[in-house]
């Protein structure tokens, strides 16, 4: 059994019992979440595929931590100039574990 859903304009496959980082949610750690766009269903004989959405479909997931992902440098140059700037980012997730695809 699996799912596609949408979650903050980004598509995740999804199975029961996976982690999955996703997009920095403001939601607490252990709090329970539901995800009503759910785009296909599989549930090992059927597909149901959403037009854009699957009705009454609900995927259940339980946010674990908030983490970041490793440092990305930017470095811009202009060759002969004097111009140099650094800079560093850290793009923040949120992992969840897949309760339930119902």
């Amino acid at each position: 059994m699996y799912a596609i859903i949408k979650i903050q304009d980004k598509q995740f496959k999804i199975q029961e019992g996976q982690y999955i980082y996703a997009p920095l949610l403001e939601a607490k750690p252990d709090e329970v979440l539901s995800f009503t766009h759910v785009l296909l269903k599989d549930d090992g004989q059927e597909v149901k595929v959403g037009s854009p959405f699957v009705k009454n479909a609900v995927v259940k997931a339980k946010v674990l931590a908030h983490v970041k992902d490793d440092k990305v440098i930017v470095f811009k140059k202009k060759r002969r100039k004097g111009y140099k700037k650094k800079q560093g980012h850290r793009q923040q997730y949120t992992k969840i574990l897949i309760e339930n695809i119902g």
